[in-house]
């Protein structure tokens, strides 16, 4: 693939932009005495009854390996806890504790001010055509992988 080739530059501003996000938000969320994965664990687990493992590596940017790790050091914080399913002893829920709540509830709304602030900066319309355009791509990365696991 040629460096002229108009996807190059789709996936180098991609990265790009992905990069200066991770740096501009992980930034602030050090200021609120989190690591980045942390804060993202207690973000997705905020205002819900809890999560399986299962569940929270799928609704957040952790990857499998690094989430038990992460739930380990916040649950030794007296931020999460596990709880083993009833019905399924093989099925471990995370949720967050009442400081893990507190936590939530102190972190959470100033990060999304925080990340505001860059975000008023585009206006409504251009966000939303941005948006639409990366689930547009994302869809057909989706169906490419598919197609390739049928494939195999």
């Amino acid at each position: 693939m040629s460096s002229r080739e108009p996807s190059c530059g789709v996936v180098r501003a991609l990265a790009l932009c992905y990069q200066a996000f991770e740096q501009y938000a992980s930034e602030h969320i050090r200021t609120l005495r989190l690591t980045p994965a942390q804060f993202d664990i207690i973000a997705t687990l905020g205002n819900t009854p809890g999560m399986n493992f299962k569940e929270l590596g799928a609704h957040t940017l952790i990857t499998k390996g690094t989430l038990t790790g992460v739930v380990d050091r916040l649950q030794r914080r007296g931020l999460v806890e596990r709880k083993k399913c009833d019905k399924d002893a093989r099925v471990t829920y995370v949720r967050l504790t009442p400081a893990g709540e507190r936590t939530f509830a102190r972190v959470f709304p100033p990060h999304v001010q925080h990340m505001r602030q860059v975000f008023a900066l585009v206006p409504a319309r251009e966000l939303e055509t941005l948006r639409a355009g990366l689930d547009r791509l994302r869809d057909e990365f989706q169906r490419g992988c598919a197609k390739l696991e049928e494939a195999a």
